[in-house]
């Protein structure tokens, strides 16, 4: 499993476990965690740009599946470090490929984005919506999603892509969303070192005038990694690309509304101006993923805060 000491990846390789599935996992610690991997889970110190140490891998742990989950994912950082972008995401998803061939390992289940549709003209994301991505992070999973498409066709590999869309919550105490950039861990950043939260623009076509956005809870996510990497082990036939959302969204406001709820700490957060590319409403079908890779939405917008408020105050070391 590449990336598999990350945020999401920890919580797959898990859900992995509790199944009974081995897993090793390939990392470059870049952005996750040693800790974050189980004991008795190999950890190969390494990146998915270096086909050698890929291909080592995949033999000595006799690999007959990929997660591929590795990658640089910061949109917004993307715009100023794009080549670095295409590095990650593109080559290496490329030399990823490349090794699952020399070592003979034809099946892949690859952590794409709902970047990839830029700025909806839907109200509610399908798989068939069209894909316009706004930044070199959308193009770059857009990308990998093509590359695992014509190696399919080429050598017979067997794949599908999960697209994600805002992915929250802790699925256990000891993992952790460490991103710079994701509104969760801003939010309880800012809470726990005395700073207000901030929205960014009140003034979008939406019922509150907040950005709407697809939250869904990491822990689910994870099942459906399991799901289909059975389903690709069985030989069962799954569709391309899956879009793992509610169908219904949140607003930010409402996200801020129910963080003071759950943590207890009063506050009305700052309005500063909105972002530049933020569109008001993205939010995505998951009826696909339902019907073949075991999703549904497990846990409330409280489960998914609270797990979130739990997983920070022992990272950071903050009392209950």
């Amino acid at each position: 499993m590449t990336g598999g000491a990350g945020y999401i990846g920890a919580h797959v390789v898990r859900a992995f476990g509790e199944v009974g599935l081995p897993t090793v996992v390939l990392d470059d610690l870049s952005s996750g965690h040693a800790q974050f991997v189980p004991e008795g889970v190999p950890l190969v110190r390494a990146s998915v740009v270096d086909t050698a140490a890929v291909r080592a891998a995949l033999a000595k742990h006799r690999v007959t599946g990929v997660v591929h989950l590795a990658g640089f994912k910061y949109a917004g950082v993307s715009v100023q470090r794009p080549l670095h972008t295409y590095e990650q995401n593109v080559t290496g998803t490329a030399h990823l490929l490349e090794a699952m061939a020399a070592e003979g390992v034809e099946q892949i289940v690859f952590s794409s984005s709902a970047a990839v549709y830029g700025t909806p003209d839907v109200d509610t994301v399908t798989e068939q919506t069209a894909t316009s991505p706004e930044s070199p992070y959308g193009e770059s999973k857009l990308i990998g999603e093509w590359l695992l498409r014509d190696q399919g066709r080429a050598s017979g590999l067997r794949h599908t892509s999960l697209r994600y869309f805002n992915v929250v919550g802790s699925g256990a105490p000891d993992l952790y969303d460490s991103s710079p950039h994701n509104l969760f861990p801003l939010v309880l950043d800012a809470l726990t070192s005395g700073r207000t939260p901030r929205i960014n623009g009140t003034d979008y076509a939406t019922p509150d005038g907040t950005c709407v956005r697809d939250y869904v809870h990491v822990a689910d996510l994870a099942t459906s990694h399991v799901a289909a990497a059975q389903a690709l082990a069985s030989g069962a036939a799954l569709d391309p690309v899956y879009n793992l959302g509610s169908g219904d969204g949140l607003s930010v406001r409402q996200i801020m509304t129910t963080v003071a709820q759950v943590t207890g700490i009063d506050f009305e957060p700052e309005i500063a101006d909105r972002r530049p590319g933020d569109p008001a409403r993205i939010v995505a079908s998951g009826e696909a993923a339902a019907r073949d890779l075991d999703w549904r939405m497990r846990h409330t917008a409280e489960q998914m805060v609270a797990s979130a408020w739990d997983a920070h105050r022992r990272a950071h070391g903050t009392p209950a």
